[in-house]
């Protein structure tokens, strides 16, 4: 059902985002006869991702036929090559959640015209969240108006981000990350859909989001929803020219503000002090996690994080007096007395 208030081509997404919404509810009510297939380590498509990516293509050109396609699966065959409209698709943001029955997907459609996100939608078919925004017009969540979270402390933020999965990711580097952010933050969480992440920090549930490895259809409608909430979206540097560079940060201004100079040094594109900085506490944070003996005693996180810990853990490793040598015990001979009856006597201490 389309809404009078809203741009017509965001009623055309909004069309679309709902079919490939049904499709994906469908498919949920019996998710183990859902058929899936491996594109690599760890990240899976099923034919719901294909079923609603074609629902999705088909609403869009059946009422634009000359823009332009470019969908996580079928990339840009679809649609016209040289267009300066072209609708960014994720048809099913979250398909490892999706597939282990865990609630947390969605549907991410953007329209790029000339370079610029200029209409979003990402529709959450669990709980029937609509979340929208046309540039220049706000952002909104089942029509009604949201704004970013007004925290301005670290230490009372919710962060979302997203682990690395992949062969070839950098493991250590994430460790470091979330080593340095843990302890800042009131907690980290990883729910597993990028573009729900970024509507969510629209809404202003969480404060920020951040992660890397990321695609142009997992942030182009969650980008436009950030900054018509209010916020600020780029790559770990602050750059705002991030969609094709795989890192996205997006929070509240003041939060964002706080969070670049602890990402930055972890970017591609920091300059090469920063790196060597980065490289340092990776190795730092390395050492702390080793399980040897020798090595407990640098564990980072857990000196960082636990009020207190830093102090008691010293008076730990301070090596305790020896304790006192307890005094040799003294033996004494009970004497027994045998009386009349001649029974020897319990307790008499002149019984032989």
């Amino acid at each position: 059902m389309s809404s009078p208030n809203l741009h017509p081509m965001l009623n055309v997404a909004v069309k679309a985002a709902r079919a490939a919404g049904a499709i994906i509810n469908r498919a949920a009510l019996d998710v183990e006869a859902v058929r899936i297939s491996q594109k690599q380590v760890n990240d899976f498509v099923t034919e719901v991702d294909h079923a609603s990516e074609q629902a999705i293509i088909e609403t869009l050109l059946g009422a634009y036929p000359g823009h332009g396609i470019l969908a996580e699966e079928s990339g840009s065959q679809y649609g016209a090559r040289d267009s300066d409209y072209v609708w960014i698709i994720d048809p099913l943001d979250g398909t490892t959640n999706f597939i282990h029955g865990f609630p947390v997907y969605c549907v991410s459609i953007a329209l790029s015209v000339r370079g610029k996100i200029e209409q979003a939608v990402v529709y959450d078919p669990t709980r029937n969240d609509l979340f929208t925004a046309t540039k220049g017009r706000g952002a909104y969540m089942n029509e009604r108006r949201i704004r970013v979270s007004k925290r301005t402390r670290l230490n009372e933020c919710l962060i979302s981000t997203g682990f690395p999965f992949r062969t070839g990711d950098n493991f250590k580097q994430y460790l470091a990350i979330m080593a340095d952010m843990m302890p800042r933050a009131a907690g980290l969480r990883r729910p597993g859909a990028a573009a729900l992440d970024l509507a969510y920090v629209a809404a202003g549930f969480t404060d920020a989001f951040f992660e890397t490895g990321l695609n142009p259809w997992d942030v182009a409608a969650g980008s436009l929803l950030v900054t018509e909430a209010g916020g600020l979206i780029g790559n770990f540097t602050g750059e705002p020219e991030f969609i094709d560079q795989r890192e996205c940060l997006a929070g509240a201004p003041r939060v964002y503000g706080q969070l670049v100079p602890l990402l930055a040094k972890y970017s591609k594109f920091a300059t090469v002090d920063e790196k060597l900085r980065a490289s340092d506490r990776v190795r730092a944070v390395s050492a702390s996690t080793k399980a040897s003996k020798a090595d407990a005693s640098v564990d980072l996180y857990a000196r960082s994080t636990v009020p207190g810990f830093a102090d008691e853990a010293a008076e730990a490793e301070t090596p305790a007096a020896p304790a006192a040598a307890p005094a040799p015990r003294k033996l004494t001979r009970v004497r027994r007395e045998a009386p009349a009856n001649g029974t020897p006597s319990e307790g008499n201490s002149s019984a032989k």
